[in-house]
């Protein structure tokens, strides 16, 4: 990239043990880091966590465990489960999202925790909350997104739920969990005291679909599958060549009557201005199809770009549909510095950084930590062992 990162360090000195797996948790850690936390992932000597050993290759683990310090402890062990309790003395934050119970039966719970250390921030993401009539169920991403009210209104009107394709059963979950962390982080410096958080991903994805209940309470019925711009036109339009992501997204606001001329005049068709069947926003929904079929008309002719760059120019919000291949392609991002090649061992892939910008510049990426890289790093930083100490107790199978 052109121009420099520069790690904001807003949470340096923060100490962060890190007992996530797969996703949710993950990200809520890995934000952490990119914060400047230290992190320090602590996995099963056989194979690391779930989300490491789950599939062929290491980009899974990759995209989600940037930044982090990676150690190995057998948790079955007396000793490595006493090494960890040792290391959450010198925590500031706890963070797991086990299956239901799992946590406690390991003898790592809230209780046992806090007891060590009161000011630790001891942080959670389960699928579903405590007093929840599902709590003890298994929960992934799909499951928070059926169950949270996402699928519900997505997809055409009439058709089938459909589940959005961003994770956000997981990566909004896990972000919430570390905002609220920070947050609690803040207070303790006046408290002196540690909280206990819970962030359940089913609440979480109904946190982030709480528009629709406006709809709900517009029309004292539930919220409908339409398309996000609840306006005509607006929605998916068909570009040329005519491949799968081939289209342009515009909206035309009811805030703003100025949209719908102003497209009439972009596409040639300024005789419609003023026309009744098409005057009124009222009146264009009761035409949606007769409506979009005007402005696909002309979108037809154009590639995505081209309609974006025109529709915007125009004055009315558009957006190319825009795949992960053609993403990656563009240059400017790699100027940015919001795409960056992060190397884990022998692999490489590029990835988004932290989007926030600090002072101008970007994060930069550290690679996902190959499994237990950091045990005796980070031993020695946390409890002060010594190397022969480390080595002594990956004799004992302990890390």
């Amino acid at each position: 990239m052109d121009g420099t990162t520069v790690p904001p360090n807003c949470l340096a000195g923060i100490k962060v043990l890190d007992l996530t797996q797969f996703e949710a948790g993950t990200t809520c850690t890995e934000a952490l880091a990119w914060m400047g936390a230290d992190v320090v992932k602590v996995e099963n000597p056989d194979g690391g966590e779930a989300g490491r050993r789950g599939v062929s290759d290491p980009y899974y683990f990759m995209i989600y465990n940037a930044n982090k310090r990676s150690i190995t402890v057998n948790l079955k062990s007396e000793h490595g489960l006493a090494l960890v309790k040792e290391m959450a003395k010198h925590a500031d934050v706890f963070t797991e999202n086990f299956g239901p119970g799992v946590v406690e039966r390991l003898g790592l719970g809230y209780d046992v925790i806090s007891a060590i250390n009161p000011r630790i921030i001891y942080a959670q993401v389960k699928g579903f909350g405590a007093g929840s009539p599902y709590e003890k169920g298994l929960c992934f991403d799909p499951i928070a997104q059926a169950v949270g009210g996402a699928m519900s209104i997505t997809g055409e009107p009439g058709g089938k739920p459909i589940k959005p394709g961003p994770t956000i059963g997981d990566t909004r979950t896990g972000m919430l969990l570390a905002f609220s962390i920070v947050s609690a982080l803040f207070q303790r410096n006046s408290t002196g005291k540690g909280r206990h958080l819970q962030a359940a991903m089913q609440d979480s994805v109904m946190h982030y679909s709480r528009g629709m209940f406006i709809r709900q309470a517009q029309s004292g019925q539930a919220a409908p599958r339409r398309p996000a711009g609840g306006n005509a036109p607006s929605g998916i339009f068909p570009c040329k060549p005519g491949g799968p992501n081939d289209y342009v997204y515009l909206l035309t606001s009811r805030a703003n009557p100025e949209h719908w001329p102003r497209l009439l005049k972009l596409i040639g068709r300024e005789e419609l201005i003023g026309d009744a069947r098409y005057d009124k926003a009222s009146a264009r929904v009761e035409r949606e199809a007769e409506v979009n079929e005007i402005i696909a008309q002309w979108t037809r002719q154009h590639t995505k770009e081209e309609a974006m760059a025109l529709i915007s120019g125009a004055g009315v919000p558009a957006g190319a549909v825009f795949d992960s291949m053609e993403l990656t392609n563009e240059p400017s991002f790699y100027e940015r510095g919001i795409l960056q090649t992060m190397h884990h061992g022998d692999w490489k892939m590029t990835m988004t950084t932290w989007p926030v910008r600090f002072d101008g510049a970007p994060a930069p990426i550290k690679p996902a930590p190959l499994l237990g890289e950091h045990t005796a790093e980070a031993l020695g930083d946390w409890l002060g062992l010594s190397a022969a100490e480390v080595a002594a107790l990956h004799d004992e199978g302990v890390v």
